[in-house]
């Protein structure tokens, strides 16, 4: 006899993990705005920046939920190991790899902020600026192992988040030019120089 409780673990893994996915959409997205200095209205940059860190922690909660209810799942038979190591896990192990790797890389990133003091602002802002790489993960992953990939609701999802966060990033990328050398202007010559 099937039990109906089995299907609770599988269901929160779901849902847990498309949680986890607009979580990070929303808080990379914000990430991408802020650093291209798009929204400039005096003082949203303190309220930006508190959504975007409570969405980078809400995410990384929700990817830890969606892992741990994996081991629940009495079809998967998931391990500790199979949900922790990347591509160790039987079903779709190049998918699920990538996304344990998504998930380990947004817990280093987004708890990396804690800790910017001790190594340094300019080594945190270049490592900070990888957490695209979580959400290009965590898309990958859910196309490649994610039960609800065929629904045309989280495709449509995924496109009309996809498309703004490649604008944003070009954006991001291209849109640094390396600032202008200083020009030195020439010293005016005295007139005593002028003589000799």
């Amino acid at each position: 006899m099937n039990n109906p409780l089995n299907h609770v673990w599988w269901l929160a893994s779901r849902a847990s993990g498309v949680v986890a996915l607009v979580l990070v959409t929303i808080s990379v997205a914000i990430g991408l705005m802020m650093s291209a200095k798009l929204m400039r209205k005096r003082g949203l940059g303190v309220k930006l920046t508190a959504i975007h860190e409570q969405t980078a922690l809400a995410g990384l909660v929700a990817i830890g939920v969606h892992g741990i209810t994996l081991l629940g799942d009495p079809w998967l038979h998931a391990s500790v190991a199979g949900i922790s190591v990347p591509f160790v896990m039987g079903y779709r192990s190049f998918f699920t790899g990538l996304g344990i790797i998504g998930g380990w890389l947004a817990g280093v990133l987004g708890l990396s902020y804690y800790i910017r003091r001790w190594i340094g602002p300019a080594l945190w802002r270049k490592a900070h600026r990888a957490t695209v790489v979580v959400y290009v993960l965590g898309l990958v992953h859910t196309i490649g192992a994610g039960t609800d990939a065929s629904t045309s609701w989280l495709r449509w999802f995924m496109v009309l988040t996809a498309v703004p966060m490649a604008i944003l990033f070009l954006r991001r990328v291209l849109g640094r030019k390396p600032a202008p050398a200083p020009q030195r202007r020439p010293r005016p010559r005295l007139a005593a120089e002028e003589i000799a």
